[in-house]
């Protein structure tokens, strides 16, 4: 089986559409299809479903998947021994993060990176949810906790701290907000609570608060709902320069820590130019949170 075969199949796995895996790959549509269907001939065997939902792997195409990787590593690491300790980073990375991380502080990251390695791709991809990296949604992610399952590996990043706030318009015309227990008095903004993809960011039954009038499964989106006046709302401290008119409240009595953890497959534990890319990441990383938190 070629490598080229091989890749296709697992862009199309990691997209699950043709469209999707044609742009990963810079080919059209049809020819991406073609390509799937005469790797089905070749194997006598379907690996893809068609759906609303996209393309979806059989399980014949999960299994090949798992070796389909394990050759796309062989094939990474043998370019990463070629090129050596070069002059800069290249080809394509993939990061995959929380909407907060990804909207607040991953730009100014991965923008210094790229200036540093004209010749690196980087795709930041902003979910509110764990990804899957034995199925290489992404090269690495960062999470709000340590995974508890699976062969991966697991770095701490960065602390972070978060307060409730609300905008200064809001304030003015609402009930006064001098205790915790004024809470009750203010709508709040949080996530929904149905949709909440890790404990970590399950904080406000902790702080006496059992209701949210505003909610929404994203960061981003919550901190906007408190810049329009919505309410009150625990905000990530880094995000608060991004939102004129956002001040911080209860500062010293409500205070939240939480760590941002940079999380591997293990598989990748050997690869050069991964562990290059990862270093530089942090040291970036820790700078921005620390820059961020000092603006808030």
């Amino acid at each position: 089986m070629r490598w080229d075969d091989l890749k296709v199949f697992l862009a199309v796995v990691r997209a699950q559409s043709l469209s999707g895996a044609g742009r990963t790959l810079r080919l059209d549509p049809a020819t991406v299809g073609r390509r799937i269907a005469r790797l089905e001939a070749r194997l006598g065997q379907t690996l893809f479903l068609k759906s609303p939902q996209g393309y979806l792997p059989t399980e014949a195409a999960e299994r090949l998947a798992d070796e389909a990787v394990k050759a796309e590593q062989a094939v990474l690491g043998a370019l990463d021994a070629v090129r050596g300790e070069g002059p800069g980073l290249t080809g394509t990375i993939r990061i995959g993060a929380p909407d907060g991380c990804a909207n607040y502080v991953l730009p100014q990251v991965i923008a210094r990176i790229a200036a540093e390695n004209p010749g690196l791709d980087v795709q930041i991809v902003a979910l509110p949810r764990v990804f899957n990296l034995s199925r290489r949604e992404a090269d690495m992610a960062i999470g709000v906790s340590r995974p508890e399952a699976g062969r991966l590996t697991v770095q701490k990043l960065s602390d972070y701290r978060l307060h409730f706030a609300a905008a200064a318009d809001y304030l003015a015309a609402a009930p006064p907000l001098e205790t915790p227990g004024d809470l009750g008095r203010h709508r709040i903004v949080g996530y929904i609570p149905d949709m909440i993809f890790d404990r970590e960011l399950d904080y406000l039954p902790d702080l006496g608060v059992d209701h949210v009038e505003l909610s929404s499964n994203a960061a981003s989106v919550q901190l906007n709902l408190v810049r329009a006046g919505g309410g009150v709302g625990i905000v990530h401290d880094f995000a608060v320069p991004f939102a004129p008119g956002v001040r911080r409240v209860l500062v010293e009595r409500v205070s939240l820590r939480r760590s941002f953890y940079l999380i591997r497959h293990a598989d990748d534990a050997r690869s050069e130019r991964l562990g290059r890319f990862v270093a530089r990441l942090r040291s970036l990383f820790i700078a921005e949170i620390n820059r961020l938190e000092a603006l808030a």
